[in-house]
């Protein structure tokens, strides 16, 4: 087993640790449909991104950059902004000024290609002082649905908090450690007057939906109810906040590109009380705007904006997965 520690530097230019690329005459950026034959044309388009977005639905990430352009008074696409990866399928890109929205799927491999890409679109187009956040949804284990989550410290399946793979035939891990003075700031971003509670805590990041997270719905099964809510006990007592399924591959990739990131996620249940939504549509829609509330405040406060609240967003019909 080999573990690497990853840089800690967040300022400055965007660094790619890859000296292969210096070699390619032209870099696909296959999955969000981009390429450095016009290197100009990325650093003009994009060279002034501060802030990237990521979140697991396109649909979600199109209405946050859609209310980002019109709280920073850019509208510049009018009410369809521009999917900048809309010659593939498998993601989307949105820019609102020096925001970047983008969509990452489902689970840490999916999140992890688009992350590779979306850095190297940030280095070949000579970006600074970039800032990461992962905004998204997640499993609440104690705390009211509908509160938000910062993480402080992202654990596995077995409480580690190193995002492991295999390189080579070869193990790595490499350490998911949270930006301090990152997270202090976002929590100071919550008011006394917010309709919602905003914690910091512990998430539990998996590596499946259904049985990783105990849940008695899947396909697979071979734990009963009472083992369910014994392990459900075990991470209430272990301090575990939430259960989400990228926190863990998220920061520690963040790590080792020296990139500043933190992790808001509103929690849609209490698995501690049922494993299943019931809440309505309209009501589950505001609370997954209010983890990207945080975000917009501190992206405005860094700005120098006055952070006013934010409203609800109208997003496309969706399905929520936690």
């Amino acid at each position: 087993m080999e573990t690497v520690i990853g840089t800690s530097e967040s300022n400055g230019p965007v660094k790619v640790r890859n000296p292969h690329i210096k070699s390619l005459s032209v870099d696909h950026l296959y999955h969000i449909a981009l390429d450095t034959s016009d290197i100009d044309k990325l650093e003009s388009i994009f060279g002034d991104v501060k802030f990237v977005c990521f979140g697991g639905q396109p649909s979600r990430m199109e209405g946050f950059v859609k209310y980002i352009n019109k709280e920073l008074g850019l509208d510049t696409h009018g009410p369809c902004p521009q999917n900048y990866a809309a010659g593939t399928d498998r993601y989307c890109v949105y820019k609102a000024g020096p925001v970047l929205s983008v969509s990452h799927g489902i689970g840490i491999p999916s999140l992890s290609i688009v992350f590779n890409e979306i850095l190297k679109l940030m280095h070949y187009a000579k970006c600074r002082d970039v800032t990461f956040f992962r905004i998204g949804t997640c499993g609440g284990i104690g705390l009211e649905p509908g509160s938000v989550v910062l993480t402080e410290k992202a654990v596995d399946g077995e409480f580690s908090h190193f995002y492991k793979m295999f390189i080579l035939g070869k193990r790595v891990e490499r350490p998911a450690i949270v930006d301090e003075s990152l997270v202090q700031d976002l929590e100071a971003c919550a008011r006394e007057d917010d309709e919602f509670r905003t914690v910091r805590g512990i998430t539990m990041c998996t590596e499946d939906f259904y049985e990783c997270q105990a849940r008695l719905d899947g396909a697979f099964c071979d734990f009963n109810e009472q083992d369910k809510m014994a392990f459900m006990q075990t991470l209430k007592e272990n301090n575990i906040c939430n259960i989400e399924m990228e926190s863990l591959g998220f920061l520690a990739l963040c790590r080792h590109a020296g990139i500043k990131g933190a992790v808001a996620c509103v929690t849609l249940l209490d698995r501690l009380e049922q494993d299943y939504i019931t809440v309505d549509i309209p009501k589950l829609k505001k609370w997954q705007v209010r983890a990207q509330t945080l975000i917009l405040r501190y992206i405005k406060k860094k700005l120098g904006i006055e952070c006013g609240l934010i409203p609800s967003l109208v997003y496309p019909q969706t399905i929520w997965c936690y």
